[in-house]
C-alpha cells in the first residue's frame, strides 16, 4: 500500500485537530515555556498504545517512540516554542496572552507568529495516521517534539540532556532525520531541495567604548554614539562589496542601545548584529570582516578600549543530504504531483533542526546522520496570486510577522501528508 493510499483511508478526522491548533494558537508558551504544547504533545501519543513516551528532555522536548519491526529509524521533529509578538490578524482564536520573557525577565505579547502551532498539529495527526498504517510499514519511528527553536538552543540542549543515550532516554539514533516549516506560500504546495536549504546565523553583542561627558563639551569625550552610527553604515558595505553578487549574505544590525538622556554623552554603545550565509566559506569571510570594521571604526574613534564582542546565538546551516531528499522528493512527485517543487529556492531563514541528525553518532562510530528538511506552503493560493499579479508581495504576511496566519486547509492536511509520505519513504 502506498503513501497516498495509506492516507486517504487511514489519515484521521481533522476537525478534532483544528480544534487543538486553535488551541495552541490562543495560548502560545515563549521559548523555554511551551508547556502545553508539550501537555497536549505528550497526551494524544500516550493514547497510542505502544508508543513511548519521554518527557522533559532539555526543557520541555519530548519524544514518542515506537517499535515496529525491523528496519530503518525514523525521526521526524516538530518544534513547538512562539514568539513574543503582539498578534495583530483579528482572528476570532488570536493569541491574547503576555508572559515574562525567561532571557530578560519582561513581560512581552505572545504569538505563534512562525507557524510552530501548525507543525504541532500536523505531527500529532502524521503521528496517529502512521500509529493507523502500521501493518504497512516496518522499523523505528520518533516523533520528536523541540522546544526553543527561536533562539537556536532547543536542539543542542535535547542533545546535551542525553536524547540519543538509551539509559537516560530510550531513544534510539536515528537512521534519517526529517522535519518541514510552513512558510509563505501558496497551501497545498511542497519544497524541497538537494543541498543548501537554510543560511546559518550567527547573533552578536557588541560594546563600544567611549568616553562619557556633557554635551556642551564634545571635545572632552569620545562619543560611542557616532562611533556605533560609523559601524552601522560601514557594515552595509560587507554585502554590496565584499560577496560575490552570485552569493547570498546578509548583515542586520537590530538594535542600537546608548545613553539614557540629550545632554549627556554616554560612556558606551551596544549594537546587536545578525549575520546570515548560506556557504562556509561565506560565513568566514563575512565575519571576518564584520570584526575588522568594528575593531577599524573603534580605533579611528579612539576608543578608550577594545569593543566587547559576546556571541548570543548561532544557528548551523542546514544542508539537505542528496541520497536522503531525492528519496522524499520522488515520494513527493508521486502524491502532490506538481504541486511539489524539487528546486525550491535557499531559504534565509535559519534553524537548528540540522543538529539533531549532525550530532547523532552513525552506526560507524562517527558523526552524523542524514537529513532533509522541506518547506509547505501556508497562503491562501488566490491572494497569493493576487499580490504577486499586483506587485504587491511587500504586503504578503511572512514568518514572525503580526499578521502571520496560515490558513487552516489545506496547510494542515498538506503538512500531515508530508510527513507521513516522508516517512514512509524510509519505513516501507
Amino acid at each position: 500500500m502506498d503513501a497516498s493510499t495509506i492516507l486517504s483511508s487511514m489519515r484521521p478526522n481533522l476537525s478534532s485537530y483544528e480544534t487543538i491548533y486553535k488551541e495552541l494558537h490562543q495560548h502560545p508558551g515563549l521559548s523555554l515555556q511551551e508547556h502545553l504544547a508539550a501537555k497536549t504533545a505528550a497526551s494524544h501519543l500516550k493514547r497510542l498504545d505502544g508508543f513511548k513516551v519521554k518527557t522533559n528532555i532539555g526543557g520541555t522536548g519530548l519524544v514518542g517512540i515506537l517499535k515496529n519491526g525491523d528496519g530503518k529509524t525514523v525521526l521526524l521533529r516538530a518544534d513547538t516554542d512562539a514568539l513574543p509578538v503582539k498578534e495583530l490578524t483579528g482572528l476570532e482564536y488570536a493569541s491574547e496572552v503576555r508572559e515574562v520573557d525567561l532571557e530578560d525577565g519582561n513581560e512581552k505579547p505572545v504569538m505563534h507568529a512562525c507557524g510552530h502551532d501548525m507543525h504541532i498539529t500536523c505531527m500529532l495527526a502524521a503521528a496517529t495516521t502512521l500509529y493507523a498504517a502500521k501493518e504497512q510499514w516496518s522499523g523505528t519511528l520518533v516523533i520528536l517534539f523541540q522546544p526553543n527553536a527561536e533562539r537556536g538552543a532547543g536542539a543542542k540542549a535535547m542533545i546535551a540532556d542525553g536524547l540519543y543515550d538509551e539509559k537516560r532516554h530510550a531513544c534510539p539514533v536515528p537512521d534519517i532525520v526529517l522535519g518541514q516549516h510552513v512558510m509563505p506560500l501558496p497551501t497545498g504546495t511542497v519544497g524541497t531541495r538537494v543541498g543548501s536549504f537554510c543560511s546559518a546565523s550567527d547573533f552578536f553583542r557588541v560594546t563600544v567604548y567611549g568616553r562619557g561627558g556633557h554635551a556642551s563639551l564634545p571635545h572632552a569625550a569620545i562619543d560611542p554614539v557616532v562611533m556605533a552610527a560609523h559601524i552601522v553604515v560601514r557594515l552595509q558595505t560587507i554585502v554590496s562589496r565584499e560577496v560575490d553578487p552570485r552569493d547570498s549574505a546578509l548583515v542586520t544590525v537590530g538594535s542600537i542601545q546608548a545613553g539614557e538622556t540629550e545632554n549627556i554623552i554616554a560612556s558606551e554603545a551596544t549594537i546587536k548584529i545578525n549575520v546570515r550565509t548560506v556557504k562556509p566559506e561565506t560565513r568566514t569571510k563575512v565575519l571576518a570582516a564584520l570584526k575588522r570594521i568594528v575593531k577599524a571604526e573603534c580605533d579611528a574613534s579612539g576608543a578608550s578600549q577594545e569593543p566587547l564582542w559576546e556571541s548570543t546565538s548561532s544557528f548551523p546551516f542546514t544542508i539537505n543530504d542528496e541520497e536522503t531528499t531525492n528519496k522524499v522528493a520522488e515520494a513527493f512527485t508521486k502524491h502532490f504531483g506538481e504541486s511539489h517543487d524539487a528546486a525550491a529556492p535557499t531559504a534565509e531563514a535559519s534553524e537548528d533542526f540540522s543538529i539533531l541528525a549532525t550530532e547523532a553518532t552513525n552506526k560507524s562510530g562517527g558523526k552524523g546522520v542524514p537529513y532533509c528538511y522541506w518547506s509547505f506552503g501556508g497562503v491562501d493560493p488566490k491572494i497569493y496570486k493576487d499580490l504577486k499579479n499586483a506587485g504587491k508581495m511587500d504586503q504578503l504576511p511572512v514568518n514572525h510577522s503580526a499578521y502571520f496566519a496560515p490558513v487552516i486547509q489545506p496547510t494542515m492536511s498538506t503538512g500531515i501528508d508530508a510527513l507521513v509520505t516522508g516517512a514512509l519513504a524510509f519505513l516501507q
